[in-house]
């Protein structure tokens, strides 16, 4: 009975022990399990890079090297894409006209030390002195990155002073302009004045000063202008990022004054570019019709006028322009000065001696050209003074005379012959200019004649019309 029992306990505790390891057995293979499983997938990941490692050394293997030209600029190439920060480089330009009173030093001191800067003005004399910049010229500073890459001034309409930083060197040289260059045809009725009617057009006054230049020796812009007047011209016009910056070459041109019809035609005759008629005949003539742009004619030549000054009657041995303070006058040919002077008749004075024994006399100038001076040649249309009232003058006007032998004769009568014409070995090459640029001339003209005509007509009508009334 007590075996029994004593075998019954051991039973029951050996059934107990085993209901109580039986947890710790699960976790044990769970665990197991576990293992098993990241162990299975570094597996797979070792297997999967040595596949990627092995297929882009095939690749690499399979790419056939090319051998490269050092003479052709390859492209670069990066492994990896670059950040668009650096990839892109900073750029800006300053443009600007140049304030009275500014040097270069005011305008490049914030990229050059004072040392610096009078090296550049040094290296820059005999290019362009930097002394001589002007009020109102253009000027542009490049920069990259904040750092000084340029410098351009318009020097004129025609060249630009570059200061360039390449290589830590600065190089200074002068460049022409860049425009871009478009031909028009153009062309108006004469209302009252040249100026006036070109600007009632749209286009600037100087181009009007550039026909008057062209015409000077056959028309007097102010007497012979007449209603019914008309032009036409086939420009050059001179575009610099996008905006009008001037003319070039008026190519050709006609006039019709007071129903005479005169032409021109540009041509560069051995190298020296002047103005032709159709035949090959040079406008350019010994003497300018008038020495200046002027008003009116508020004296002319006579034995016997009555001085506003003096209240007396005597000789005007003259012409008086009557014009703006501060006008240009200009050298009516090719000549040397022979007399600067101021007195207290004829205030400031020019005289200049001429070819075949002719002087000019210029009197009452407000002030003298820059660089006129006894002895010094100058050529015809040179600026030599500026319209005034110095000496006994009631009013702004110039006193102009011209003297032939020493005796004095009108300047409104002086017969001018014309200046050497086209060369005969290029008269066939200015035959073909003309032939090219006369269709496209005459077209405009007989546009513009139409239209004189029609209003012309319109005109005489209605007077008929009133004096019927």
């Amino acid at each position: 009975m007590t075996s029994q029992r004593s075998h019954k306990n051991a039973r029951n505790k050996s059934r107990g022990k085993n209901q109580y390891e039986l947890p710790s057995t699960k976790k044990r293979k769970a665990a197991r399990r576990r293992q098993s499983m990241v162990l299975f997938l570094l597996l797979i990941g070792i297997g999967a890079l040595l596949y990627l490692f092995t297929q882009d050394k095939s690749l690499y293997e399979a790419e056939e090297v090319q051998p490269v030209d050092r003479h052709t600029l390859q492209p670069a190439v990066f492994d990896d894409p670059l950040p668009e920060a650096i990839i892109e480089t900073r750029r800006e330009t300053i443009s600007c006209a140049v304030e009275s009173g500014e040097t270069i030093t005011n305008l490049l001191g914030h990229y050059f030390s004072p040392a610096e800067i009078l090296e550049i003005a040094r290296k820059a004399k005999p290019v362009f002195p930097l002394h001589k910049l002007c009020a109102g010229h253009q000027y542009s500073i490049e920069l990259e990155e904040e750092e000084f890459i340029s410098f351009r001034y318009d020097i004129d309409s025609e060249e630009q002073l570059v200061i360039e930083k390449k290589e830590g060197e600065i190089h200074i040289e002068r460049q022409s302009i860049p425009y871009d260059i478009e031909v028009e045809s153009i062309g108006t009725e004469i209302e009252s004045s040249l100026f006036g009617s070109i600007a009632a057009i749209g286009e600037s006054s100087q181009l009007a000063i550039e026909i008057m230049d062209i015409f000077a020796w056959d028309i007097d812009f102010i007497r012979d202008i007449r209603q019914g007047d008309y032009f036409s011209a086939i420009v050059e016009k001179r575009y610099r990022n996008g905006k009008l910056e001037g003319y070039g070459d008026v190519l050709a041109a006609h006039f019709s004054n007071q129903g005479e019809d005169f032409y021109a035609y540009y041509y560069a005759n051995d190298g020296s570019g002047g103005y032709y008629d159709e035949h090959g005949q040079s406008l350019r003539k010994a003497f300018l019709k008038a020495p200046l742009s002027y008003t009116r004619i508020s004296s002319g030549y006579t034995n016997r006028r009555y001085h506003p000054v003096l209240n007396e009657w005597r000789p005007h041995l003259a012409v008086d322009y009557a014009a703006p303070t501060g006008t240009p006058v200009k050298a009516i040919a090719d000549g040397s000065v022979v007399r600067k002077s101021y007195d207290r008749n004829n205030g400031n004075m020019i005289r200049l001696r001429h070819p075949n024994a002719y002087e000019s006399t210029y009197i009452h100038l407000s002030k003298f050209g820059r660089d006129i001076r006894k002895g010094i040649r100058v050529k015809q249309g040179d600026i030599i003074g500026y319209v005034g009232s110095t000496g006994l003058a009631t009013g702004a006007h110039l006193d102009f005379r011209v003297f032939k032998n020493g005796s004095p004769i009108n300047p409104l009568k002086i017969k001018a012959t014309p200046a050497e014409p086209i060369a005969s070995h290029n008269k066939a090459e200015f035959a073909d200019t003309v032939d090219m640029l006369h269709e496209r001339l005459a077209l405009k003209s007989e546009q513009i004649q139409k239209s004189v005509s029609s209003r012309m007509a319109a005109v005489k009508e209605n007077s008929n019309a009133t004096t019927t009334l």
